[in-house]
C-alpha cells in the first residue's frame, strides 16, 4: 500500500496495490489514508467467495473484518460482486481524476470473470461565467491587499500544475510559499518558494509573512492540523482565498465546481508576462558544513552531511521520509521532492515509498530516511530493490527506540529496541 501510494504521489498518475483476503486487508489501513492526502491508487482487495458470505458461520468473522478495512475507502468507490448499472461505473472511475483512491474488491472465486467495458468519463461541467467571475474576484482580492502571499499544497502536485503554478507566481509577483504537506513542491521553479510554513515550529520570518497577510492565498490547501494547527496566531480564514476540491472560497461565499486547472488557466490568461522576480525575503538557508568533532551524531548533522553533497555539486534527491524525526529533519534537506506520512496515521511509510517512487521514476535514485522502528516493520521490503533493478539510497536513524510512541508515553520500556 505505501509503494503504490508514493508511486501514484510522485508521478500524479495512478499507482495499483493488490493485497489478498483477509489479513492482508489490514496491511492497506493506512495506504487507505490517501482520500485525505488525495492520492490516486487503486486498491485492488480480495474477498470471500459470494456464497460462502451468506452461507458459512466461520467466514462471517472474517467478512465483519474485511468490511471494517472497507470504512477506511467509504467515501471512494467500492466496487461490489452485484453488477451495477452503467451510469455508475463512470463515478468510480472518475475518482483518479479526482486525485482520490479507487477501492475495488474481488471475490476470490471471481478473478478471471469477464467484466464489461467501460466508455470514457463524461466531461465535469465547468460554467465559464462563473469561473470568469471567480478569477477576477480572486484577482481583485490579491491585488488590493497589502501583503498578499500564495500557499501551495497538494493540489497542485496531483493535478499536474507546477509549472503552470510557477509562472503564476512570477506574474503575480507575490511571496510563494508551501504547506507542511506540500513541501518540495516547484523546487524545479526559476524563482523557487521561500520555505515551509510551520507555524512557531518553523521560520520565523515565514510565519510572519504569512500570518500577517492580509491577501493569503492557499492554492490547493488542505485545512488540517498538519498543515495549520501550530500557527502562532490563529489565521483567519474568512479573510483568505481558499481554492481547494472543485471550490473556491473567499470571505462568506463560495463559487463552486471550479477546478484547480480551470482556475488558474483563468488567472493566466488575465494577468500579462512578467520577468519580475517573486517580492519578500531570501529563500530558506539550509544547514550545512558538518564537523567530524567526535560528537555523538545528531539528526541536524545528517541534513548537513545530505547539504554538503548538493552544495559540492551532487543532483539533489526525492526523498521519501517517515514519521518522526525522519520527516522533520528531511524538512531542512535541500531535495527534489518530499514525499512523507504527514497526517501521521501509522508508521512504516519510508522503505515502500521509497521503492515505489523509484520504480515510476523513470532512473532516478530516492534518498530514504527511516528510523529503526519503523525500518523493523517494513525495511525487510529491501529485498525486492535486486529484483527490481532500483537502487535507493537508505540513512536509519537507529536511536535504539519506538521515539514516536516515546513521546506520548515516556516512562514506558516498551518503548526500547535493542542495538540491533
Amino acid at each position: 500500500g505505501f509503494a503504490g501510494d508514493a508511486a501514484a504521489r510522485y508521478s500524479s498518475t495512478l499507482g495499483v496495490a493488490a493485497v489478498t483476503y483477509g489479513a492482508g486487508a489490514f496491511n492497506m489501513v493506512n495506504g487507505g489514508g490517501g482520500l485525505t492526502r488525495e492520492s490516486p491508487c487503486r486498491h485492488f482487495r480480495g474477498r470471500a467467495r459470494r456464497r460462502a458470505m451468506r452461507c458459512c458461520c466461520t467466514t462471517r468473522p472474517h467478512a465483519d473484518t474485511q468490511s471494517s478495512v472497507q470504512g477506511d475507502h467509504r467515501r471512494t468507490a467500492r466496487l461490489t460482486t452485484r453488477p451495477r448499472p452503467r451510469g455508475d461505473r463512470p463515478r468510480a472511475r472518475g475518482r483518479p481524476r479526482l486525485s482520490r483512491p479507487v477501492y475495488l474488491e474481488i471475490p476470490r472465486n471471481m478473478v478471471n470473470a469477464e467484466v464489461e467495458p467501460v466508455g470514457d468519463d463524461p466531461a465535469w461541467p465547468v460554467d465559464r461565467d462563473a469561473l470568469a467571475a471567480c478569477a477576477d474576484e480572486v484577482l481583485a482580492a490579491m491585488r488590493s491587499a497589502t501583503s498578499p502571499v500564495l500557499m501551495v499544497c497538494v493540489e497542485v502536485r496531483r493535478y499536474g500544475l507546477e509549472a503552470k503554478v510557477a509562472e503564476l507566481a512570477q506574474r503575480l509577483g507575490v511571496p510563494v510559499v508551501t504547506t507542511f504537506m506540500g513541501r518540495g513542491l516547484l523546487a524545479d521553479a526559476p524563482t523557487p518558494p521561500l520555505g515551509t510554513y510551520i507555524g512557531v515550529a518553523g521560520d520565523a520570518e515565514i510565519t510572519r509573512l504569512v500570518e500577517e497577510s492580509d491577501g493569503l492565498f492557499l492554492l490547493g490547501a488542505i485545512l488540517s492540523d498538519t498543515n495549520f494547527a501550530v500557527s502562532q496566531r490563529k489565521i483567519d480564514l474568512r479573510k483568505t482565498i481558499h481554492a481547494f476540491d472543485r471550490a473556491v472560497t473567499l470571505g462568506y461565499h463560495t463559487y463552486a465546481d471550479i477546478p484547480l486547472d480551470g482556475l488558474v488557466d483563468a488567472l493566466l490568461e488575465r494577468l500579462p508576462p512578467s520577468d519580475r522576480t517573486t517580492r519578500g525575503k531570501e529563500p530558506h538557508a539550509y544547514p550545512t558544513g558538518l564537523q567530524a568533532d567526535g560528537e555523538p551524531i545528531a539528526p541536524m548533522d545528517i541534513a548537513r552531511a545530505v547539504n554538503d553533497r548538493v552544495r559540492a555539486g551532487q543532483e539533489p534527491l526525492l526523498i521519501a521520509a517517515d514519521m518522526g524525526d525522519c520527516l522533520f529533519t528531511a524538512m531542512d534537506m535541500i531535495d527534489a521532492g518530499l514525499m512523507a506520512p504527514g497526517y501521521y496515521a501509522g508508521m512504516g511509510f519510508g522503505v515502500p515509498a521509497g521503492i515505489g517512487a523509484q520504480c515510476v521514476s523513470g532512473g532516478k535514485r530516492i534518498l530514504t530516511v527511516v528510523g529503526d522502528g519503523a525500518f523493523q516493520m517494513t525495511g525487510w521490503e529491501l529485498g525486492n530493490c535486486r529484483r527490481l533493478g532500483i537502487d535507493p539510497i537508505v540513512i536509519l536513524f537507529n536511536n535504539a527506540s519506538w521515539e514516536m510512541l516515546r513521546t506520548f508515553q515516556p516512562e514506558s520500556a516498551f518503548n526500547d529496541l535493542d542495538d540491533w
